[in-house]
């Protein structure tokens, strides 16, 4: 999943004479252990409902007569259940209290839904007769009126019915528009813990099962699920209607009399499969349809996207990913994709990004949709990449599952990493996706691990909020980044036959770390857990410091963090670090020395120190390296060299990222790190200036409200950026190349953001045109975001309709982003306080992280965006509750604030409050303020100093 989400699960049902819809489990030999052990029934008062189908030929061993299953509040019982429920669990450290027993296990799952588009609702069966809620876990027990022995077979059957809410959920409802008409449609978001919310079920990724599912829906819509659909056919609820069993008339009271034309789809059996990615979906969706030969058995299966009609000329694009990546998976992994088709469907509400639904990937429509006659080279490059991430779900998650959230880093930092690079890279090699992971994902993971408020990757997952946070940075980019790391360490080949093995071996199964360890270990004869444990086991990363001696140099590792040098509790894991150490060779070429390891926490290396030499080769490393200021300007006039450097791009991008983070820890100056951007002015990668922006961007995001610092700042960036701008120009060429795109698209928007009186200018002039013509033609798609954010900058009332009416009505999801970002950019109180209002009144819930990022951005509106937090602080937790919006609004309305007050304001507004669902986040967002602070205070002068005197030099 690209981040985001939330549903419910269970498992159930019937409803025709040819649905015998049932949900079936097994007993194991364990003793099975009583929850909520508290709770009495009558069971005299109980019908036999469970019956035991087989018996064990051994001798029966008496079970406890109770069992427990996931249930959540979206779902309303028929006259047996009462699922009035809602709350998450308590945290706590025995497993016992958050896990189910594993003494019952499901086996299959008949489902049967009907969904009512018009009504908003959707009805399932079970048969079941006694029931209780524990609201706090999501979990419910029943009370057997028999034992049952080891080894049986029985079923059991629930009914139940609820809202499609559009709480981007369970199985919730999505809003378009259609000949000036609000229509809907249904689909489902189960991850993590959502397929609860949809229907009863063992909802832990452990407990698998088969699913056969049924949809019942109005004629003229279609349905979606995991599998292909074996039948559909008319569906007649009168002919229903006198059935003699329970389930059967109920769901036929609920259609007959209606005058609508209904149908049943059946879909085939799926393999073993958790709950969280069960999913299906019933609305007025079309679609386009490829295919892919099996590079392994030669089976050719069909590929499709669905959308709602409007918007499915911009599918094709994410379509041929799939089409190209899907077979380059089964190659690498030597694992054949094993569903009969893999569909995809771009939903208009999300709150995720993407999600790997096995069979049927869903997301939202900036993460698939794309209009070619309109290309913006950054929203390309995000579609291939989620496609690819999700497509690499498949097997990461899908087929090998990780036995519990804990391990959640075996799917997302895997996906990250082959979906986003290894396979991505042989698409389209033009993306450089290499050097583009160490800003996307390397710098992004270092920003989280370096607060004292991180959490290792492999982290304890007590309950579903905790579950819900871990969604992060850390998850996804850096565990990606350590096993990147891994496979340069062990070559790439090799690693990819240990990922070959550990899947093979874990088929339809599932996995924890030491599965993964084994089979690289396998494939290697490398001690892979000594090598790795550290850096998944333990929060953090290290920074190396380097020394030089007579005779070599001598590094010694320290845990990084942000606020400065760790003090001694906070600085004791030692991590195996491979240094990648690159010198000259005789021919004057690099050669990178790959086995050098830190595996103590200093050591010192022969190395003849009169030839440039450097750590961490390509910034493969999850590491930052503290050199001595001789010793960096040497790095950097070797980096910087415009033809024949020893140091390739990559590590150009490496120090740039570490210089900034570096200060701001407090092992350098500040002005060191502006004096090594200085010295790459020439540069002509577009990657190692979109490092360079950000490194700017670092400084000037904290020193914020000193206004002559920024000034300052922005001078400097202008003297940078503007001389790119000469040399390029405004248009863009279909003849160019990628590089040559992206940066003039960087340096146009550096330039305006620094307030550059030629480049406002020149935006200025063609968002005035498209305002008063509504011709676009003069806005690239690639400044679309930044044209838009001067138009706002400098407008009004009928520029802010303009965008208003761009959000409600979006010709594509990227124009839709930009005028959203567009409306926070607003220099006057009125046009903020209509757009807050827009927010409370009109916004789509999917879109509130957009409006709260653009907000804060906007430097004179930072604070007041906080207070405006606080003021409808109740609002906005009810609106964002269970999914993941609210751990970001909760961030990007706080960590931009960078002074001690600040931070203490922020501490006391939360004091008190249930911060349950947001806690890490929280810690993180306090870190963040804080750590700017201590940069302030310490850094200032060096700054000012550094900032004045080039001002004058030039």
């Amino acid at each position: 999943m690209l981040q985001g989400v939330r549903g419910c699960r269970g498992g159930w049902i019937q409803s025709t004479p040819s649905l015998s819809r049932s949900l079936f489990f097994t007993c194991t030999r364990t003793p099975l252990r009583r929850l909520l052990s508290d709770h009495h029934i009558d069971r005299a008062s109980l019908p036999a409902f469970i019956n035991p189908s087989r018996r064990s030929p051994h001798r029966p061993t008496s079970f406890p007569h109770t069992f427990t299953l996931s249930l959540s509040r979206s779902c309303s019982s028929h006259s047996f259940l009462s699922m009035s429920t809602g709350a998450t669990a308590e945290t706590t450290k025995d497993p016992n209290q958050y896990r189910l027993p594993t003494d019952l296990k499901p086996t299959h799952y008949d489902l049967t839904i009907h969904t009512d588009l018009e009504k908003l609702k959707f009805n399932g069966f079970i048969t079941a007769h006694a029931l209780q809620i524990d609201t706090k876990a999501e979990r419910a027990t029943l009370q057997l009126p028999a034992t049952l022995p080891e080894g049986s077979t029985a079923q059991l059957k629930v009914g139940f019915q609820a809202e499609l809410t559009g709480g981007m959920m369970g199985y919730y409802r999505s809003a378009f528009e259609q000949d000036g008409k609000t229509k809907y449609y249904s689909l489902t978001q189960f991850e993590p813990t959502a397929a609860r919310r949809a229907f009863p079920c063992w909802d832990e990724p452990l407990l698998k099962a088969t699913f056969a599912v049924t949809l019942i829906s109005r004629a003229d819509t279609f349905n979606l699920s995991n599998m292909p659909a074996e039948s559909e056919e008319a569906y007649d609820p009168s002919a229903s209607s006198s059935a003699t069993t329970e389930p059967l008339s109920w769901l036929a009271e609920k259609l007959t009399g209606s005058t609508e034309n209904w149908k049943i789809t059946k879909f085939e059996t799926t393999p073993p499969m958790s709950t969280y990615i069960v999913a299906f979906a019933n609305g007025p969706f079309t679609y386009l349809e490829s295919s892919y030969k099996s590079p392994l058995s030669g089976k050719v299966r069909p590929l499709r996207i669905y959308t709602t009609p409007d918007v499915i000329h911009q599918a094709q694009f994410a379509l041929d990913v799939k089409e190209k990546v899907l077979p380059l998976y089964e190659q690498v992994f030597d694992i054949e994709y094993p569903l009969p088709k893999l569909d995809t469907l771009v939903a208009t509400d999300f709150d995720a990004g993407a999600m790997e639904n096995w069979g049927l990937i869903t997301g939202r429509t900036s993460a698939f949709l794309l209009d070619p006659q309109k290309v913006d080279i950054g929203a390309k490059k995000q579609i291939a990449s989620t496609q690819s991430h999700e497509v690499a779900h498949m097997w990461f998650g899908n087929i090998t599952t990780m036995a519990w959230w804990d391990y959640l880093y075996l799917n997302e930092g895997f996906a990250s990493l082959m979906g986003e690079v290894i396979i991505l890279n042989k698409v389209f090699p033009e993306f450089k996706v290499n050097a583009t992971f160490i800003s996307s994902h390397l710098n992004r993971a270092f920003s989280l691990d370096a607060k004292l408020s991180s959490h290792p990757i492999e982290v304890e997952c007590p309950d579903a909020n905790m579950i819900n946070q871990i969604f992060d940075s850390l998850s996804y980019a850096k565990a990606a980044s350590v096993l990147r790391m891994l496979s340069n360490y062990v070559g790439e080949e090799k690693f990819l036959k240990g990922v070959s093995i550990y899947l093979k071996q874990h088929l339809y199964g599932s996995s924890v770390t030491e599965d993964l360890w084994e089979g690289i270990k396998t494939a290697t004869g490398v001690d892979i857990p000594k090598v790795m444990d550290a850096w998944v086991k333990q929060m953090g990363f290290p920074v190396v410091t380097v020394t030089e001696t007579k005779d070599g140099i001598h590094v010694r590792q320290d845990r990084f963090l942000e606020s400065g040098p760790a003090l001694p509790k906070d600085n004791e894991t030692i991590w195996t670090i491979p240094l990648s150490l690159v010198t000259v060779g005789a021919d004057g070429k690099p050669v990178v020395d790959n086995s050098i390891v830190l595996d103590s926490r200093e050591k010192t290396i022969p190395l003849d120190t009169s030839k440039p030499f450097k750590l961490n080769a390509g910034t493969v490393g999850v590491f930052r390296v503290l050199y001595t200021p001789e010793r960096l300007a040497a790095i950097a006039k070797e980096a910087a060299k415009s033809k024949g450097s020893l140091f390739g791009f990559e590590d150009r991008i490496g120090l740039i990222n570490d210089a900034p983070a570096l200060a701001k820890a407090g092992l350098t100056e500040v002005s060191s790190a502006l004096t090594l951007i200085d010295n790459f002015r020439n540069e002509t990668e577009y990657l190692v200036w979109s490092s360079i922006a950000d490194s700017i961007e670092v400084i000037v995001n904290t020193w914020w409200e000193h206004q002559h610092i920024v000034d300052l700042l922005n001078s400097f960036r202008n003297k940078l950026f503007v001389p790119i701008i000469k040399r390029l120009g405004y248009e863009y060429s279909e003849d160019e190349d990628i590089d040559t795109k992206e940066l003039r698209t960087k340096a146009i928007v550096q330039a305006a953001n620094a307030e550059e009186k030629s480049v406002v200018e020149e935006l200025r002039s063609r968002f005035n045109h498209f305002l008063k013509t509504g011709d676009d033609s003069r806005i690239p798609p690639d400044l679309q975001r930044i044209t838009f954010k001067i138009g706002a900058q400098n407008g009004g009332q009928a520029e802010w309709e303009k965008f208003a009416s761009i959000v409600n009505k979006p010709p594509t999801p990227s124009a839709a982003i930009a005028a959203i970002l567009a409306l926070t950019s607003f220099k006057e109180d009125k046009y903020i306080e209509q757009t807050f209002n827009f927010i409370d009144t009109k916004s789509r819930d999917q879109d509130l992280i957009y409006f709260f990022s653009g907000l804060r951005q906007n430097f004179k509106y930072r604070k007041y965006l906080s207070m405006k937090f606080k003021e409808s602080y109740d609002a906005y937790v009810k609106r964002t509750e269970g999914n993941f919006s609210l751990q970001y609004i909760v961030q990007f309305s706080h960590d931009s604030l960078s002074t001690f007050e600040d931070y203490k304001e922020t501490e006391k507004f939360f004091e008190g409050k249930d911060t349950s669902k947001y806690d890490m986040t929280l810690k993180q967002t306090l870190d963040s303020i804080r750590s700017k602070a201590l940069w302030i205070e310490r850094s200032t002068t060096d700054l000012v100093n550094w900032l004045e005197k080039k001002q004058k030099s030039t």
